[in-house]
């Protein structure tokens, strides 16, 4: 199905004219380092990058949701997009559906400009797509929510300067779910400590461990309405796995191309690796996953966009691209031989960033739950 329209290819251009300029030469560095530098978020706000469908009056363009998505995906060609749509187009919705508008002032254009970052921190030690079992606490004193609890494995967790926190607001609520509300709290709040959590790949986003002892925000912090954080979780969530499915797709097609670069180039036994039955074959059967993937992912995408509702497809399309996005990276790692486990071959990184994939946002086995209880086969 056709998303995109004349000016989506220019703008396309112009982004993969700015990572190349920009971004590219430094990547091994940064990845050395274990971080993507603070003032990239500048630049990139600088260039309409950063929340481009936030309206004119908050900071953004007012773009349409394919601009997001030509960015995101040009910057998961590099490896390098997941903290950045995560700030612009998962964590961002949340203050711009929900928020008062006092809240959506005062921090939205700072979204926008890479002055503000942000993170959303759902997953705890003994909660991760079990939302149910959330712990954290925030139980309101006087005008203030005291937040007592732990988070694990957020993303932009150390970077964020903005960080909206799911807690029971209501711990005795049941059903639990009816208890969860979500929290801005900002970075620097006395009783928030943070520790850098060091992971085997995705080494440009940090991950972090969060701790609140007797952390206070002011009850004008609090998004929406009380009790309704799962709600709006649920309504959110959709795009976010969306993105997953996105960045699963594109790292495919660029550890593809890689592979058919290298596969054209690479001599053995007097001829291109790439003539061999087996290996032409291999890449033939790896070109036919990433195609079906980018019909399926491209068709949700509009889906979307008309409004549609996506939620059981879209837990489709994140667990299977992202196992094929998975398969793809070792078949063309083996295609590289040794040098695929050399550092400095862009595979050899790909191939560890890649494993996150089928576990953030809902791992595969959460999808596939979503989907079989809506086919229904109730009984776990």
């Amino acid at each position: 199905m056709q998303i995109y329209r004349e000016e989506h290819r220019v703008f396309r251009q112009a982004v993969r004219k700015f990572i190349e300029k920009e971004m590219i030469p430094y990547l091994d560095q940064w990845e050395e380092k274990g971080e993507f530098p603070r003032e990239m978020w500048s630049r990139l706000g600088r260039q309409g990058y950063l929340c481009p469908w936030l309206p004119e009056d908050l900071g953004g363009i007012g773009a349409d949701f394919e601009y997001s998505v030509i960015i995101a995906e040009e910057l998961s060609r590099i490896d390098s997009g997941i903290g950045i749509s995560l700030h612009s187009d998962i964590v961002a919705p949340y203050i711009f559906s929900y928020g008062q508008l006092e809240q959506k002032v005062r921090w939205l254009p700072q979204c926008a400009t890479g002055e503000l970052i942000l993170a959303i921190a759902m997953t705890e030690p003994n909660a991760g797509s079990d939302l149910q079992g959330i712990q954290t606490t925030a139980l309101k004193r006087g005008d203030e929510y005291v937040i007592n609890g732990q988070k694990t494995f957020i993303s932009n967790g150390m970077v964020a300067d903005l960080i909206i926190v799911v807690a029971k607001t209501d711990p005795k609520a049941q059903p639990a779910y009816k208890g969860l509300s979500l929290l801005a709290v900002p970075a620097d709040t006395p009783g928030l400590s943070r520790r850098k959590l060091q992971k085997m790949g995705l080494h440009l986003v940090d991950t972090a461990e969060l701790f609140f002892e007797d952390c206070r925000v002011p009850k004008t912090h609090l998004l929406g309405e009380e009790g309704k954080g799962f709600f709006y979780l649920m309504e959110k969530l959709p795009q976010e796995r969306l993105l997953s499915a996105l960045f699963s797709q594109s790292l495919a097609e660029s550890m593809l191309e890689d592979a058919l670069n290298y596969a054209r180039e690479r001599k053995a036994f007097g001829r291109a690796i790439g003539d061999f039955q087996h290996n032409a074959f291999k890449l033939a059967e790896m070109a036919t996953e990433v195609q079906l993937g980018r019909t399926f992912l491209d068709d949700l995408i509009a889906q979307h966009i008309a409004g549609k509702d996506i939620a059981v497809r879209v837990a489709m399309a994140k667990w299977w691209i992202s196992e094929m996005a998975n398969r793809v990276a070792y078949h063309a790692l083996q295609l590289h031989g040794g040098y695929g486990y050399m550092e400095e071959y862009s595979i050899s990184r790909r191939f560890r960033s890649i494993r996150a994939h089928s576990i953030f946002a809902g791992t595969t086995e959460v999808m596939k739950m979503i989907i079989a209880r809506q086919m229904g086969l109730s009984g776990f």
